[in-house]
């Protein structure tokens, strides 16, 4: 039975300690750790006791890591410089384009050795993107322009997978809007461009897909090799009307909007259709539960989300129902 996990990033304003004790008491049996938020890379790496710390809080706890995400850090390595990417990185380079992206590189290098450190192969994480704002072509955008930037995340980021390598660990970059990879032919574009390294895989999130109406098994399916890390989470289209899909710059949770994340269950993700891929595929590892309902108060969600999960992770048949019915 696959593990069900928590990721830790929403829950950032709680403690580890903190958070442990919740995850465990809605049922969770792993959390994904944030390193924005709960697990402190540099503190890996320098205290001899820290590691061990996260260990036993988790243990005492009965829960596990089977990924760490570096989403924030990730972002900052590929991205073009604007003032929003002030908030992921240290106060002592906001504002300088370079130094932001000179610490990311550095910080996605520390965080496969201190995933090593804690014992994880998995690291869940966004690559940016340097050509985001071309995905409308207009004004008129070249293949070169596009190439170029491909280009960029593969120069960007081959000496940071070098380090993933030597660690160990994989690289699950999560397909999302904003990401070099946001759908289908731009994932296939981008692991082309690594040769189909093997240290650069996908965090699978069906949520990022369905309401750019792309098909969420059809994916899954396609690009099953490549699943080393599954998100769970929903989104709901409201065919408003009045709203489209790019979200009228109106906040999450706006029930305007043409869509919204929500807790999962009640939107449109095929959850049941997923599990069956996943079971197809012979994945085997942690259903991670990331929650983003700003409609949902989090602590109902997040244990309905696991008891939603935990009733659905249903295990693949070990005979044909029609066996019976065959005779030598």
């Amino acid at each position: 039975m696959r593990p069900v996990s928590l990721a830790s990033g929403q829950f950032g304003d709680l403690s580890l300690d903190e958070l442990c004790v919740l995850a465990s008491r809605l049922g969770y049996d792993s959390l994904e750790l944030a390193t924005h938020a709960h697990f402190d890379i540099n503190q890996a790496l320098d205290d001899e006791n820290y590691i061990n710390n996260v260990k036993q809080t988790l243990h005492k706890n009965n829960l596990k890591c089977y990924a760490v995400s570096a989403h924030l850090a990730g972002q900052c390595v590929g991205d073009n410089w604007d003032e929003r990417l002030n908030n992921f990185a240290p106060a002592a380079v906001s504002g300088q384009p370079g130094k932001i992206r000179e610490w990311a590189v550095a910080e996605m290098k520390k965080t496969a050795k201190a995933a090593q450190k804690l014992g994880v192969s998995i690291v869940t994480c966004f690559m940016g993107s340097p050509i985001w704002a071309y995905w409308y072509s207009f004004p008129q955008t070249t293949k070169e322009m596009i190439d170029a930037g491909y280009q960029k995340i593969y120069d960007l980021w081959t000496p940071v997978l070098d380090v993933f390598d030597e660690c160990g660990v994989k690289f699950a970059l999560e397909v999302h809007p904003t990401e070099i990879a946001f759908d289908y032919y731009s994932t296939e574009a981008l692991l082309k461009k690594f040769n189909y390294r093997p240290a650069l895989g996908l965090n699978y999130d069906p949520s990022h897909l369905v309401w750019q109406g792309v098909n969420e098994l059809t994916f899954l399916r396609d690009f099953a090799d490549r699943i080393y890390h599954v998100h769970m989470k929903d989104v709901k289209l409201t065919n408003n009307e009045r709203a489209g899909i790019l979200g009228s710059h109106i906040e999450f949770g706006d029930t305007r909007r043409g869509w919204n994340f929500v807790s999962v269950g009640h939107g449109d993700v095929d959850f049941d259709g997923i599990i069956r891929e996943l079971n197809q595929m012979g994945y085997d590892g942690p259903l991670s539960v990331e929650w983003e309902d700003s409609g949902m108060e989090r602590e109902f969600g997040a244990k309905e989300a696991y008891e939603y999960v935990r009733k659905m992770n249903f295990s693949p048949s070990q005979t044909a129902f029609d066996a019976a019915l065959k005779k030598d």
